[in-house]
């Protein structure tokens, strides 16, 4: 943190150069301060080519690499040189996972290159791309298809360009670490690269191109060297708010008392005049509607800017929902679900559960409560916008969703599209809140009032918490329905949040059995692989929350709450029953119907959840360990992220529990992974780890509410997230697989909160159902 408050206060270090632009002095590669500089052909961001500014996390300078001579480009994702080297083109953002290292190494396991001549490059927004997204655990999933295609497309026209050059027939041909042979000649790719090489693929041909077999693979599941690992722990990684261009203003917004519907009455600077480096003050004027009410603070420097918005008095008209809290959205929450005309159905074997719970000898009933969580990511959100001398628009910013924003972008800046690109930088942080990017509006919308010039606008942390796009607080209510025998027979789960994707992006809406649409990334993780019998899900949007804050997509978001109430309800099943909760959970999941699972992202279906609970079990010693009184060990289950791309997750935490204060001691968590093909080894443990971190946080410690129409906690003072001194020990294993790999990034979080209430439960009797658990909340429900 002190890191980044230096750099804030030193970005405007710099010296002026012959050229005009800003340069650093000769400690450039050892700041990361990101040249900008205007030059007569608009703007270059030290990089080569105008228009084609990208990165190269592992250049100091972020300057990708050009090719040596001729070069090779079978697909739009890569090109291969005449000195041999391979640059993979990214579309992923990257925020400290290593994402185009792991898709680089996909694609050069199947061209067959050596690691050494492997550089990446995290492009820019261009049509050509299609959907650049960073969200949901997605990225290998969705590339492993694609770039193994691609690195094919190269070895395959490789081998018939050698084998044509030798008069041969390319079966008898093979390829290995960027060379061709025979068995009698052998060529590299550089050279023949270097003698002119034209090949193209169509889609059909792509998709009969062979690939290889799971066990020659020599680059995928074997650890090498991140690609941007320098340039992140030497402090040359380049960020947003490195950004900066010659004659740049800096901006901090005076943010309105609502999201939405607020309107400036008035605006009265004549306190900032006295300021040194104040410039003037803006009342945005916003036609995409993002950011109504905006007034935004100049100044020639970050800190004057800052300083001269705490001498702005506005008057506001505030939006209607101004009086909200998190109690009226919790009311509004319980009040849906009560009305059964309001909400999705999701599809399941058997969605009609009434006859079930008509006929049912024993009915199990339990609510659920989440509250408000914020992203919190260290770098805040900044965006710097100018418009070029070409007539473009540039958009310096991290970002997670390049496509969502640009849209709203476009219509903010009432320009074409074509007009717009965006950037890329590393993300300090990301977590789900730069999937909404929305927070470069203002930025953009204050270039246009100064008619194009260069703006830097930087959120500071409380402004950053007001304005994030936090995860929804949810009510769930949940009931199962018992035979005289003690067996399942139906299930219910009603989940009420606000939806963003509902908010963002209703077009990414799927319908339910009932017609209505819902947001699969509010109730995904309560349409489980459990047979239950019959089984109704229903998604209710709460339309308060929603007119309220913008609701976001945060680390693992439906999954986060609704896996925190499933797994803890089927816990209480079978106490319920008199069944411990393994054997209970295990006969459960039965892999039958559309739990049987299919080709070819979840093969084995819940037979694999089976397998990682059983093996979590056995990793903890769950069930046979002599532990402490009030000292438990708690199990649970969960698939993230969805029914589509399942990673199978199996995890235990062994807590003690403090009956007088109501403290909790997190020892020891366990986790079992089942996520397909492991691609990049010391990323996944990474990924798994501050996933499985972040659960706990979110469990125990993270937790905000609304009063007055915002979140009251908006700063590291009062919203306590975990601290390393809280770090339990962890163990965490990976089931071997040659299965598609699906994801990693937001699995972990999931399993953790309801592994911790139940674990509670066996420790000390006390059942936990809302989030976070605090003390007080332990103490309580021990007095119950």
């Amino acid at each position: 943190m002190a890191n980044l408050l230096s750099r804030l206060r030193q970005s405007t270090s710099t010296v002026t150069g012959s050229a005009g632009a800003q340069t650093q002095s000769g400690s450039d590669l050892t700041r990361r301060g990101f040249l900008v500089s205007a030059t007569a052909a608009g703007a270059a961001f030290g990089f080569p080519l105008t228009g084609q500014a990208a990165m190269d996390p592992e250049a100091a300078d972020g300057v990708p690499p050009k090719p040596d001579g001729a070069t090779f480009e079978p697909t739009i994702w890569y090109w291969i040189d005449s000195e041999g080297l391979v640059n993979v083109n990214i579309i992923r953002a990257e925020m400290g996972q290593h994402v185009g290292t792991a898709i680089a190494r996909i694609l050069a396991d199947e061209l067959e290159v050596a690691w050494d001549n492997v550089r990446i490059t995290h492009v820019d927004s261009a049509e050509k791309w299609g959907t650049m997204v960073t969200g949901g655990s997605w990225s290998v999933w969705q590339s492993w298809p694609v770039y193994r295609k691609a690195g094919a497309a190269g070895r395959v026209a490789l081998i018939e360009a050698a084998a044509e050059k030798w008069g041969v027939d390319p079966s008898t041909c093979e390829a290995r670490d960027g060379t061709v042979s025979d068995g009698t000649n052998t060529e590299s790719y550089a050279s023949l690269v270097a003698e002119g090489l034209q090949r193209s693929f169509t889609e059909e041909e792509l998709n009969a191109l062979p690939l290889k077999p799971h066990g020659e693979l020599r680059l995928v599941g074997k650890d090498v060297k991140a690609l941007d690992i320098d340039t992140k722990t030497n402090g040359q990684a380049i960020y947003g708010l490195d950004a900066s261009v010659d004659g740049m203003v800096y901006a901090v917004p005076l943010i309105p008392p609502t999201r939405l519907g607020s309107s400036v009455v008035s605006v009265d600077d004549s306190g900032a005049k006295d300021v040194k480096g104040y410039l003037q003050t803006i009342t945005l004027e916003d036609p995409s509607g993002t950011v109504p009410g905006w007034v935004v603070v100049l100044g020639e420097t970050l800190m004057a800017a800052k300083t001269a918005s705490d001498y702005v008095t506005v008057d506001w008209q505030a939006g209607e929902h101004a009086g909200v809290s998190e109690e009226d959205i919790n009311a509004r929450s319980r009040e849906l679900i009560a009305d059964e005309n309001y909400g999705a159905i999701l599809p399941s074997d058997n969605p009609d559960s009434a006859s079930a719970f008509d006929a049912a000898a024993d009915v199990l009933e339990a609510e659920y409560v989440t509250q408000t969580v914020l992203h919190f990511q260290l770098e805040p959100a900044n965006a710097t916008v100018f418009r070029n001398e070409d007539g473009v628009w540039e958009i310096h910013t991290g970002n997670q969703w390049q496509s969502l924003i640009l849209p709203t972008l476009s219509a903010a800046l009432e320009a074409p599209a074509d007009q717009i690109v965006m950037r890329t930088y590393m993300l300090g942080g990301g977590f789900g809140r730069r999937l909404n990017g929305d927070y470069a509006v203002p930025a953009a919308l204050a270039s246009k009032a100064l008619g194009g010039k260069p703006v830097k606008l930087v959120f500071m942390r409380e402004d950053d918490a007001k304005f994030d796009s936090p995860r929804s607080p949810s009510v769930q209510q949940l009931r199962m329905a018992f035979d005289d025998a003690k067996a399942v027979t139906g299930m219910d789960h009603n989940a009420a949040a606000g939806w963003p994707t509902q908010v963002m992006v209703p077009s990414f809406m799927p319908k339910g059995v009932n017609d209505e649409p819902y947001d699969p990334f509010a109730i995904d993780g309560a349409d489980h692989w459990y047979d239950v019998g019959a089984l109704r899900v229903r998604a209710i949007s709460n339309d308060l929350a929603n007119a309220t804050f913008r609701p976001g997509w945060l680390r693992s978001v439906g999954p986060g709450w609704t896996n925190f109430a499933v797994e803890s309800f089927m816990d209480e099943a079978a106490h319920r029953v008199g069944e411990d909760p393994l054997a209970f959970r295990l006969k459960h999941l039965t892999a039958k119907g559309q739990n049987a699972g299919s080709a070819p992202n979840s093969v084995g279906g819940a037979s694999r959840q089976a397998n990682v609970l059983r093996r979590v079990a056995e990793m903890s010693n769950y069930g046979n360990a002599d532990l402490p009184a009030d000292t438990a060990i708690g199990l649970a289950t969960t698939f993230g992220q969805s029914r589509t791309m399942p990673t199978w997750v199996g995890g235990a935490v062994q807590l003690h529990v403090n009956r007088d204060t109501g403290y909790i001691d997190i020892q020891k968590m366990w986790l079992s992974f089942d996520c397909g093909t492991v691609v990049d080894p010391d990323s996944a443990l990474a990924q798994c780890e501050g996933a499985a971190l972040w659960g706990l946080s979110m469990a125990l410690y993270e937790g905000t509410r609304f009063e007055d129409g915002n979140v009251v906690d908006r700063n590291l003072g009062t919203y306590t997230p975990l601290r390393m001194i809280d770090t339990p020990e962890m163990e965490i294993e990976f089931v071997d697989s040659s299965e598609v790999p699906v994801g990693l990034g937001e699995p972990g979080t999931t399993v953790i909160a309801p592994a911790i209430a139940n674990a509670i439960y066996n420790a000390v009797g006390a059942r936990l159902r809302s989030l976070p658990i605090t003390p007080d909340a332990v103490v309580a429900a021990l007095k119950e």
